[in-house]
């Protein structure tokens, strides 16, 4: 196992090793010296009785050299050859292990206390509720919330991608575990039955039957390749589960904002019908006056102008209404025809008072920070296994069977056969494809670093932002209210003076323009802020759970 950097020995240390073996031989033999525990530099080696199975797994040597140690005076020799290059060998590991330790890059996130424009009673308060939607008060909101996370297409893609990522870490740790594969074969064939000197025979027929235990063969990891390439895929599996988090956030932000747009457009529609029976009302009066002949032809002409204006813009209203509610249909994975919002109106609907909680913590809370997070852990990951190549690999494989040319005899004693054997292959000279493969890992890791910490950085700036946008849009929804209040008035009191034949026409038409734009801006302002609830929950990271849902073994 790997050791703390602290603990890597210097090279004085390391020389000692070979030492330690000398001795070791030349005093008690080399029984005595596995039976000890010996700690190299970066490496744990547990203590082992000496086995003619030790040698053969560290050097690579093959089944019958490893019996050869067995004879006293050849097993001195192979310990003191051995001994020879194991401080070469330690000064590798320690170098691998102690260059592991740099890989993990330091992020140097500059984390604020609070947030601007929080109070500081709301720092203290829970952060929102998973259904941080139920605080709108609204049934059929709830209802399509809980359909799209059921049933939402882009969610059902997240998941299916959670299953691909699974499986492929499944594909790279099976690089960690041996390989065997089994066949039997049955051949038959005959001898030509002409000779050189022009004879003829018979021939010759010949059956051979085998079984056999092919292809085991296993790499030992002992660099850490495979061991940190199957991190790495298992790092990419779990950050693909949060990023069927964020893909759920989208759409759930999407259905709320739909939903509210949809009730927007009901409510401009009925402010517009109201308007316009006001604008019918005002123009019947100026007609009245006409044939009184206290009135003038222009003056119906300008509120006919007026009333025209507010029919026309009616059909754009409707064409926004059909929109949303087909956004929310293909939200339900369903078809418009089969969808009916019922809506109702924006003033039924409960503004929730949303508590940002600490800056700290939306590092747990925002689902694409920790998917940023992991996939920067598995650049890290694939930089050691790059690093790994530049090491020796072992091969150990093995083969047996039984073979025989009778079926019967197929399985007995004299019939089996075996063979193994191990290889060490270095990479000498390689056209600098594993350097260069080291160096873009490297700079794939940088930029996942620099990816992750805009990611952090535009998390903070999302929650300002709509922190601000809440606050300056509830400041504008009472203002605006307002500013429909006292245009209600100034109209009502236009008109009255208008039925009694002492207003100003001029002043009527004024009042009736402020008063609808008024009405139709209060709409918007009421759409804004609710808008800007729905981005403070997402910039929050929703109802997002703060929990790691981790890959399957990748074993």
């Amino acid at each position: 196992m790997f050791l703390p950097p602290q603990d890597c020995p210097s090279p004085v240390r390391t020389a000692r090793i070979g030492r330690f073996f000398r001795e070791s031989i030349t005093s008690g033999g080399c029984v005595a010296l596995f039976q000890k525990r010996l700690v190299l530099p970066c490496f744990r080696l547990t203590p082992i009785p000496f086995a003619a199975s030790v040698l053969p797994q560290v050097a690579g040597v093959s089944a019958s050299a490893a019996r050869a140690l067995s004879h006293p005076r050849r097993c001195a020799t192979w310990i003191w050859r051995s001994a020879m290059l194991l401080p070469l060998w330690a000064a590798v590991a320690a170098s691998a292990g102690c260059i592991l330790t740099r890989d993990i890059p330091d992020p140097a996130l500059d984390i604020p206390m609070g947030y601007k424009d929080a109070s500081a009673s709301a720092v203290a308060d829970a952060l929102p509720a998973l259904d941080w939607w139920r605080g709108f008060r609204s049934s059929e909101l709830t209802s399509l919330m809980e359909e799209a996370q059921t049933v939402n297409l882009d969610i059902a893609a997240a998941a299916a991608r959670i299953i691909q990522a699974d499986q492929q870490a499944r594909i790279i740790g099976a690089a960690l575990l041996p390989s065997v594969s089994i066949g039997g074969q049955e051949a038959y064939f005959r001898t030509s039955g002409s000779s050189q000197s022009g004879l003829t025979n018979r021939g010759r027929e010949i059956v051979n039957y085998s079984g056999t235990l092919s292809g085991a063969s296993y790499e030992l990891d002992f660099w850490g390749k495979n061991r940190d390439a199957t991190l790495a895929a298992l790092e990419t599996a779990n950050a693909s589960r949060f990023d069927r988090d964020v893909v759920a956030l989208t759409t759930l932000v999407s259905v709320a904002n739909a939903y509210f747009q949809v009730l927007t457009a009901q409510d401009r529609i009925r402010t517009a019908e109201r308007n316009i029976a006001s604008a019918r009302r005002i123009l019947d009066a100026l007609k009245q006056r006409l044939s009184a002949g206290t009135g003038s032809d222009l003056d119906v002409a300008q509120q006919e102008s007026v009333l025209a204006n507010l029919r026309a813009a009616v059909p754009q209203l409707r064409q926004t209404l059909v929109q949303n509610i087909n956004a929310l249909a293909t939200l339900v994975a369903r078809p418009p025809e089969s969808v009916t919002v019922k809506g109702g109106s924006l003033n039924h609907i409960t503004a929730p008072r949303v508590t940002p909680g600490l800056p700290s913590e939306l590092l747990t809370q925002r689902p694409d920070i920790r998917r940023q997070e992991l996939q920067l852990a598995s650049a890290t990951a694939n930089v050691g296994s790059a690093r790994a190549q530049f090491f020796p690999s072992i091969q150990l494989t093995a083969q047996g069977g039984y073979q025989s040319p009778a079926l019967v005899a197929l399985f007995a004693p004299n019939a089996a056969f075996f063979n193994l054997a191990g290889a060490l292959t270095q990479p000498i000279f390689d056209g600098r494809r594993i350097l260069s493969n080291f160096e873009l890992t490297k700079a794939r890791q940088d930029e996942l670093l620099q990816t992750y910490r805009k990611t952090v950085v535009s998390a903070f700036a999302d929650v300002g932002n709509a922190l601000t946008a809440v606050r300056q849009t509830t400041e504008r929804l009472r203002l605006q209210r307002e500013v429909v209040t006292a245009s209600r008035k100034a109209f009502q009191l236009s008109e009255q003076q208008l039925q009694a034949g002492t207003a100003d026409i001029i002043i009527v038409l004024n009042t009736q323009l402020t008063l609808f734009q008024a009405e139709d801006v209060l709409s918007q302002a009421q759409l804004a802020r609710l808008q800007a609830i729905v981005s403070l929950y997402q910039a929050l990271g929703g109802g997002w759970e703060p929990r790691i849902e981790r890959a399957a073994n990748a074993l």
